[in-house]
């Protein structure tokens, strides 16, 4: 199953287009694509026997984040031994970096995004979306709480990163549209392996990351459980679960993104992000002071 923010309100997709889950189900399920993750057990057992209609056409510029408003976007770094290897850093063993993102930067998969003043680096990423609260489990029942996956870009600027007396990652990764999700989360039944997911991220067609789940530090199963035993994840909520290697910042000498920059994210069995940059206002500013 695939389900969608359309204009704003929760679809699934079908193999004819997109289904308004609302209208289908005669108001059962609210239109929020939010509020459908507090029900998402009862919603699959509708969706699964459910005789639905014919799936109406629709461009990509109307979908928006399956996950626009979760109460926790929780991100986690140095998860891919290749991206550890390309920043100089040893991966712990049991606690990877873990930081918290504000979801006010969470945006669509088709935007424009304005660039703040500073070094923009972009980090592709698989994102799990949490179904059903999970507080303290193991890694063989994670699985049995994920709603589904979706293709993330964790947008970062480098200098405020690691400006100040300790590194500001949430900070740094929240600027406005810093965190595209979508195009739609897919459910676990329609990926063949979570953990064998090719990642690729393309600048101006070039290609600059390519990496694939297999070389998780932490396998999701294994990540959601160990936060887990710390915080309670609850339906809805959005986990990104890091970055493979090249990223701009790891390069000699290091690249950052540019207004007309055009970033292609895409995730196999799930879809593709594009995001083109343009210069925010207050940075047009900062660069005439």
């Amino acid at each position: 199953m695939r389900t969608a923010n359309k204009a704003g309100r929760l679809h699934l997709i079908t193999s004819t287009g997109a289904v308004d889950v609302a209208t289908a189900s005669g108001g059962r399920f609210d239109a929020d694509p939010q509020k459908v993750y507090a029900r998402w057990e009862e919603f699959r057992a509708w969706e699964q026997q459910a005789e639905l209609p014919g799936g109406q056409p629709f461009e990509p510029a109307e979908l928006g984040s399956p996950a626009p408003a979760p109460a926790q976007l929780v991100a986690v770094g140095l998860n891919y031994h290749d991206h550890a290897a390309e920043t100089g850093v040893t991966v712990p063993e049991e606690l990877l970096t873990v930081f918290g993102k504000f979801t006010s930067s969470i945006s669509g998969p088709h935007t424009t995004v304005g660039l703040p003043r500073g070094n923009v680096d972009w980090e592709a990423e698989l994102a799990v979306v949490i179904g059903t609260t999970a507080s303290h489990v193991t890694e063989a029942e994670a699985a049995q709480h994920i709603a589904g996956y979706t293709a993330a870009q964790d947008l970062t600027e480098r200098i405020m990163q690691m400006s100040g007396p300790v590194p500001q990652f949430g900070l740094a990764k929240s600027f406005c549209g810093f965190t595209p999700l979508g195009p739609w989360l897919v459910t676990p039944d329609e990926i063949p392996d979570p953990g064998d997911l090719r990642l690729t991220c393309a600048l101006n067609g070039e290609i600059v990351q390519d990496g694939n789940t297999r070389d998780l530090v932490l396998p999701v199963p294994v990540l959601l459980a160990r936060l887990s035993q710390v915080i309670t994840l609850h339906p809805g909520d959005v986990i990104l679960t890091g970055t493979p290697a090249g990223v701009g910042w790891g390069r000699k000498p290091p690249r950052y993104l540019a207004p007309g920059d055009i970033l292609t994210t895409h995730i196999d069995h799930i879809g593709t992000l594009t995001q083109r940059f343009t210069r925010t206002d207050t940075a047009q500013e900062a660069a005439t002071d």
